[in-house]
């Protein structure tokens, strides 16, 4: 028979014995998390595996040349606390070179470990053709022993060795880029000037995989009946994640003198495309420029006196159509309205016509300058940012896309008809 006393003998032990249980569980979790950080021990002995420092270069489709873009990764994994850190680099002796952004720092998993990773991404430019060698990366280093004490420690890269073809000699300015872009923009309709006026042309050269020096030098803009006056040229630098961006912008003012219209020459120059490996050609087509009264002269069969005119039944309809609306809108405006708000709803609707007229002819880039002048007449639209981010994505990207330009241009004027 189970007495009072013999319960409560019983619960005592019970306890206990519990006790002991949670003392072994919590000794046993000790232990394991003692494991690690005893394997991980920070001794001053530093084992080669601990530290690793290594340079990459980034493979390219043939040996490089002369002033064309190589890209680097410097990778460190780092088994140990770091407290300091410094990272020397070589000299680059027959090299120039740029630095894409900061070092970066993160963490990763090593045979389950966590490890610390340190990663410089960098852009070299060989100056000179020949076998080039890239000396060691030192990284300086700040580390911990087991008393916490902190003492120094170096770990260098491995040098690297790289073959540099010469250039091919064409005679004309070596420009090895791997992605260029060229846009010919104007501040006004280059054909329809006032009298006496004249009008900016802005030509823009992004160059990925260069140097602003290495762009060509600024052309001279040539017309035998036109007043030009160049501006002085910037040249800029945009770091990528796949190189530095090297941009320049050439720019004109140009007025005809003859007091109806000038013709521009070309504007040619050539580059090295090093992803397809050859040399191709920018043209820039010849460009009219002239006062919008300019008229061309009257054909040889005509009477003298008489202007003889051939009229557009389409263009008639459109004139008709501009009137009407033209009266609708002076109705509904009366005597209140200002001639600034009366020639920016003109310079509205002559700007979709041409985007229209553009459009159906298939002339990309005549719409594409037709749709940024548009989009400039009205506040800022994020519909239409993004049709003309896709329209420039068509038009610049290596690979070919299409775009239906008309349903393109109906949708830029559904937008801005909205506001």
């Amino acid at each position: 028979m189970v007495t009072q006393r013999g319960l409560i003998h019983f619960g005592l032990m019970a306890r206990q014995l519990a006790r002991y249980q949670v003392f072994c569980l919590a000794f046993c979790l000790a232990c394991c998390l003692a494991a690690p950080g005893a394997a991980q021990a920070q001794s001053q002995g530093v084992e080669a595996s601990d530290l690793q420092l290594t340079v990459r270069v980034e493979p390219l489709p043939a040996t490089p040349m002369r002033q064309e873009m190589i890209l680097l990764t410097i990778h460190g994994i780092y088994k140990r606390h770091i407290t300091l850190e410094r990272l020397e680099q070589p000299d680059f002796a027959g090299f120039n070179w740029v630095q894409l952004g900061e070092d970066h720092w993160f963490e990763s998993m090593l045979d389950g470990r966590p490890v610390k990773n340190m990663r410089r991404r960098m852009a070299i430019f060989p100056n000179e053709a020949g076998l080039l060698d890239i000396a060691p990366f030192r990284h300086h280093l700040t580390l911990l022993d087991k008393d916490n004490k902190w003492f120094e420690h170096t770990v260098s890269s491995n040098p690297v060795s790289l073959s540099v073809d010469p250039e091919a000699q064409n005679g004309d300015w070596w420009f090895p880029v791997r992605r260029l872009r060229v846009a010919d923009n104007w501040s006004n309709a280059p054909d329809q000037l006032q009298q006496g006026a004249g009008v900016l042309r802005v030509v823009r050269i992004s160059a990925l995989g260069a140097s602003p020096d290495m762009i060509p030098p600024m052309p001279e803009l040539k017309s035998p009946s036109a007043l030009i006056f160049a501006h002085p040229e910037k040249r800029l630098v945009d770091l990528t994640p796949y190189g530095p961006e090297a941009i320049a912008y050439w720019r004109w003012t140009v007025t005809p003198t003859n007091g109806h219209a000038a013709i521009l020459e070309p504007i040619e120059f050539s580059y090295f495309d090093t992803f397809e490996r050859k040399t191709k050609r920018v043209v820039i087509s010849a460009q009219r420029v002239a006062f919008g009264d300019a008229t061309p002269p009257p054909s040889a069969g005509g009477q003298a006196g008489i202007a003889t005119v051939a009229l557009n039944p389409g263009l008639l309809a459109t004139v008709a159509g501009v009137a009407f609306g033209l009266s609708v809108v002076m109705a509904g405006w009366g005597r209140r309205a200002s001639t600034a708000r009366l020639r920016t709803w003109g310079l509205r609707q002559r700007r979709r016509h041409e985007l229209r007229r553009a459009a159906r002819r298939s002339d990309v880039a005549t719409v594409r300058r037709a749709a940024h002048l548009l989009d400039a007449l009205y506040a800022p639209s994020e519909a239409r940012h993004a049709l003309l981010a896709e329209l420039d994505t068509t038009v610049f990207a290596p690979a070919k896309h299409s775009l239906n330009l008309r349903k393109f241009s109906q949708n830029i004027i559904q937008s801005c008809k909205k506001q």
